[in-house]
């Protein structure tokens, strides 16, 4: 809890291009928690470099992303978005943690060993340590939810055994931070292979739909989503390919399961793909226009990039002076 409220944290990393899933699963949600929460969101830059990245495309997309964050309904001035280079508290107690973190316990990753197959080449220390970073993010402002995915549920459960374990040595310290999982639409499926989460690495370009796709690509890549052979428009365990397109349809539409069944009853697979695309794209269209708008205001982006670095490095310098005490760093002369 930070001065009376309660704290929220969450980021999404400086790679590649937001998708739907990305939107519908998590960046959509967040804009519901500024009133309640004091809200902290992350251009997770730092995490990226586990992977080599391009110096100028990660800057890029970093300033890219935090502008997309402002586009798609985040309000800088309720909400505190920043990059989390900016933040040099988010290393400092990662390096804390990782002194009260278990081998064992990184050994256990199972996102460590995905990205280490993919990435046989750079199985790098930081990849490895990851959970521990991510803890440190999470902490730093006393969170008590994060919203996450299903995939970074294992990630949170370190997290709060970490700050358990500090908690048991040294008082309480650390909030011990509840996950928030959405109930729709945390977890938009791939658009040609359903069985798996949308992602923006994807090496298909069909696969997954892009916040920055005009209109017609949108269209188009919902044309060509894999459903199966049967015409019924139904949701079923069986029906992995139609029910993600439900999905879709139902969260962009505000429609249920049974209302969406009902009224493409009498339809087939292309005239539903056509209304799904179409509900997409008029969704998306809003937050394209005030990506263009905010891109051409370069003074306006630069004031919330320091303000807002400010204010985390404010909340964030308070926890980690509070744990650098109780670990016997001696105190800062000033």
């Amino acid at each position: 809890m930070l001065d009376g409220k309660k704290s929220l944290f969450s980021g999404m990393q400086a790679t590649g291009t937001l998708t739907l899933g990305n939107y519908l699963g998590a960046l959509k949600n967040w804009v519901d928690f500024e009133e309640e929460y004091e809200t902290f969101y992350c251009v997770v830059d730092m995490h990226s470099i586990t992977v080599r990245q391009d110096p100028a495309e990660l800057r890029k997309r970093a300033r890219s992303l935090l502008t997309l964050y402002i586009a798609a309904g985040l309000n800088p001035e309720k909400n505190c978005i920043y990059y989390q280079s900016h933040v040099s508290a988010h290393a400092e107690l990662s390096w804390i943690l990782n002194c009260f973190t278990y081998m064992g316990e990184l050994n256990r990753m199972t996102q460590f060993k995905d990205k280490a197959a993919k990435h046989t080449d750079n199985i790098n220390a930081g990849l490895y340590t990851y959970p521990v970073l991510m803890a440190a993010d999470i902490l730093l402002f006393q969170s008590d939810i994060v919203p996450v995915g299903f995939d970074q549920k294992q990630h949170l459960e370190i997290t709060r055994d970490i700050a358990e374990r500090f908690n048991s040595v040294y008082g309480d310290v650390f909030t011990i931070p509840d996950p928030y999982i959405g109930k729709q639409g945390a977890k938009i499926m791939s658009l040609q292979e359903p069985e798996k989460k949308m992602s923006k690495s994807d090496e298909n370009p069909n696969a997954s739909i892009f916040l920055m796709d005009d209109t017609d690509t949108i269209i188009r890549k919902f044309k060509r989503a894999v459903t199966d052979s049967e015409s019924e428009i139904r949701y079923s365990e069986d029906k992995p390919g139609i029910s993600n397109l439900i999905d879709v349809y139902g969260i962009t539409t505000g429609k249920s399961v049974a209302e969406t069944e009902k009224e493409f009853a009498s339809s087939g697979y292309g005239d539903f793909k056509l209304a799904v695309g179409e509900s997409v794209a008029n969704m998306l269209k809003p937050i394209q226009d005030k990506y263009a708008e905010l891109q051409k205001d370069k003074d306006y982006i630069d004031n919330i990039i320091k303000v807002n670095a400010d204010k985390a490095n404010y909340y964030a310098t308070k926890t980690l002076r509070k744990v650098q005490k109780k670990v016997g760093f001696p105190e800062r002369i000033r």
